[in-house]
């Protein structure tokens, strides 16, 4: 339909919102198919009178008659709205009657069931006897959309809060900390903070050593080793303690780097710690004895191996679980031959050393010599960026602990992280079954929740008879079957 705009603004809105011909388009449109058309276009209609009792109503909405709003007839319309609203039922038929342009409005009609139902209104003068017909909408949805948007602003704003707190702490912190620290730009090697400490050890201010590149002001030799570990921890993201010196030859570091990515760029946190004076080698050496002979008495084994994973170095926790009298067994031979799925496990762990640097918590299983299988679980740190490399190996036997696990009584995994944890201690078959059952309880529980818990309707959702869902609720231990009201 197109018009032209003569009369300004207002004539064109008036020519928008009222039909050109309605006589000649409606002309033949008897009162049942007028009666439908407006059951279809909203999801309530009230026919009134002049006194605002309601003299029929349609349904176009399934929900609101589950209300029980069916007896409405005969009521006035008031009558059936909470009492803050009625000033705006009162207000929508004082402009049906004085044949003022109509509004819509809000109002909220009692419920049952819980919270107040919201239905937005207009209101259309019908005939010459005063009738009435009033027009709404359920607001419902919009109302539930609305509320998780501001769910979703009040989570913003106290995640937002967190983030202001854990930055006020990290601030503290960093200035108030003893050990010098250096926040370095991995991709320009530029100073990008400093901390006091760092601004005193460096004997420089923090105008002077924010925005210079690191190294700078260290001898030859360590610039080169430090060049060096900023290369490897861009590469591997670990990389060793290094001991240096500055260009002076007085003062001397040991420095140590770690990486961390922080507004999708990559940042070097280096540590700087003065030796103090008079600290010896054979002291190093000392403590690095000791530190030899703790992982010789640890508990959980631990293997040396080299890149290929030849062992060359065994704590007496593993010669116990492998099952072997002396280091000299297992000096030379292959990690492989012990570990639980031959030609798998080690290609896994080595292949995770040498993208990722490290690896936790790797489950599996080891086999003696004499048949004697142990549940572990490996966690391992390559050591690359040195003269001889070499992978290290930590062995804890989990065995006792799994079995006292949940799912030592038949209770399924409740993720999939938990599922994943079971290959290579189930077979594949048992393996899928727990999956399948995973599935189906997932798919229980989200019935469920979208139904409400209704049982007949995510019995019905889920394509089941009522019977077949409550033996699967029983066997999954879900809702409370004893309380069932018949839902």
């Amino acid at each position: 339909m197109t018009f032209t705009i003569a009369g300004g603004q207002d004539s064109a809105m008036e020519a928008v919102r009222k039909f050109k011909a309605p006589k000649k388009s409606f002309g033949d449109l008897d009162a049942e198919a007028a009666a439908a058309l407006l059951t279809a276009a909203c999801d309530v209609a009230l026919v009134l009178d002049s006194k605002g009792v309601i003299r029929d109503l349609a349904f176009g909405s399934e929900d609101l008659l589950l209300e029980g709003y069916g007896g409405w007839i005969g009521r006035p319309w008031a009558s059936t709205v909470t009492v803050e609203s009625r000033p705006k039922v009162e207000a929508l038929l004082r402009e049906a009657a004085s044949a003022t342009a109509p509004r819509w409005r809000q109002v909220n009609h009692p419920s049952a069931r819980g919270a107040d139902v919201p239905v937005l209104y207009s209101m259309v003068p019908v005939g010459t006897k005063g009738r009435m017909v009033a027009i709404g909408r359920d607001l419902r949805a919009i109302a539930s959309l609305q509320q998780q948007l501001v769910g979703a602003q009040q989570s913003m704003e106290r995640d937002y809060s967190r983030l202001r707190q854990t930055e006020t702490r990290y601030r503290l912190l960093f200035q108030i900390a003893a050990e010098a620290i250096l926040i370095v730009d991995a991709s320009s090697q530029k100073v990008i903070e400093a901390n006091p400490a760092a601004i005193e050890l460096l004997a420089t201010t923090a105008k002077n050593i924010v925005g210079r590149s690191f190294p700078e002001g260290f001898d030859a030799d360590s610039t080169r080793a430090l060049q060096r570990m900023l290369a490897s921890i861009r590469a591997t993201g670990r990389a060793d303690e290094l001991r240096v010196r500055l260009a002076d030859r007085k003062t001397e570091f040991t420095v140590s780097a770690s990486l961390f990515r922080q507004e999708n760029a990559e940042h070097v946190l280096v540590r700087l710690s003065p030796l103090a004076a008079g600290t010896s080698t054979a002291l190093v050496s000392g403590n690095r004895s000791k530190l030899l002979e703790v992982i010789d008495q640890s508990p959980d084994g631990f293997v040396v191996t080299g890149p290929d994973g030849k062992i060359l170095t065994a704590n007496r926790a593993f010669l116990d679980m492998a099952q072997l009298a002396t280091e000299e067994q297992a000096r030379g031979e292959s990690l492989e031959r012990w570990l639980g799925r031959p030609g798998v496990d080690l290609g896994v762990l080595v292949a995770n050393l040498r993208q990722h640097g490290s690896v936790r918590m790797f489950a599996t299983t080891l086999r003696g010599e004499y048949g004697y299988i142990t549940e572990v679980e490996i966690s391992a740190v390559a050591v690359l960026n040195v003269e001889q490399p070499c992978l290290g190996f930590t062995i804890r036997n989990v065995g006792r602990r799994l079995a006292t696990d949940t799912r030592s009584s038949r209770q399924l995994p409740k993720s999939v992280e938990q599922l994943t944890e079971l290959i290579g201690r189930v077979s594949l078959k048992e393996l899928v079954r727990e999956a399948t059952d995973v599935i189906e309880r997932l798919c229980i529980e989200a019935a469920l929740e979208l139904t409400g818990d209704n049982r007949a309707s995510a019995a019905e959702v889920l394509g089941l008879s009522r019977q077949s869902l409550y033996v699967k609720l029983r066997r999954y231990g879900l809702g409370d079957l004893d309380s069932d009201g018949g839902k």
